[in-house]
């Protein structure tokens, strides 16, 4: 017989609910990805603190809460195609990869990409779909996209991945609000229109542009 959950998981998810996250399947795909698995080493004690993390080159892994209330504004199901921006651990990816069809995901860091590969392999998590480099450019040869998640702050309501939502579709990015505060927004394509929803202030590493890094 397998182990239950660890009981630090369920602790997490019980505060997710009560801050707030009501999509008891967004709360499930929580429940079933051990985010120990995806925090270096030395911060494994505290993998299941709603707060964020360092990762490897310079990045983070979110705060639970964040990654919660993002995925349940994205309004998943499992018709649905995912673009990703910024892989990072893998655990935004993988959580995502619970609920929808299947996860296109660009990292410009060499080195966190094989490590949240092999996360999603330990995982088996066969719907996600990898890439290296330059995010802000989405991944055109994909598109259109049901959803695209952007998990790095933009300057500036991102246009070029924007373009790449189907019609009907739903985006969430980080985007700068000025005097150092940066808004998650919701967008949501109809027709050539995208109508905006400012959900509520985050603090993302920026989206960089340009080539990928071998790091």
């Amino acid at each position: 017989m397998g182990e239950g959950p660890d009981p630090r998981l369920i602790q997490l998810v019980m505060a997710l609910r009560g801050a707030g996250v009501t999509d008891a399947r967004v709360l499930g795909a929580i429940e079933r990805t051990p985010r120990d698995l995806f925090v270096p080493e030395q911060f494994a004690g505290r993998a299941y603190e709603d707060r964020a993390l360092p990762i490897d080159c310079g990045q983070t892994i979110s705060q639970p809460y964040v990654v919660a209330m993002m995925t349940q504004a994205l309004e998943v199901d499992d018709r649905c195609k995912v673009l990703e921006i910024g892989t990072g651990s893998g655990y935004q990816a993988a959580v995502l990869a619970r609920l929808a069809r299947r996860v296109y995901t660009i990292e410009r860091y060499r080195t966190l990409l094989k490590e949240a590969e092999a996360r999603f392999a330990a995982l088996r998590l066969t719907n996600i779909v990898t890439r290296i480099g330059d995010g802000s450019k989405g991944w055109p040869e994909q598109a259109p996209f049901d959803r695209i998640i952007v998990t790095a702050a933009a300057p500036e309501r991102p246009d070029e991945l924007l373009k790449q939502l189907k019609d009907g579709g739903v985006a969430i990015a980080p985007v700068d609000a000025g005097e150092g505060r940066q808004a998650l927004i919701r967008y949501r394509r109809k027709g050539d229109e995208f109508v905006e929803e400012r959900l509520f202030d985050v603090r993302f590493v920026p989206l960089i542009k340009g080539e990928a890094r071998a790091l």
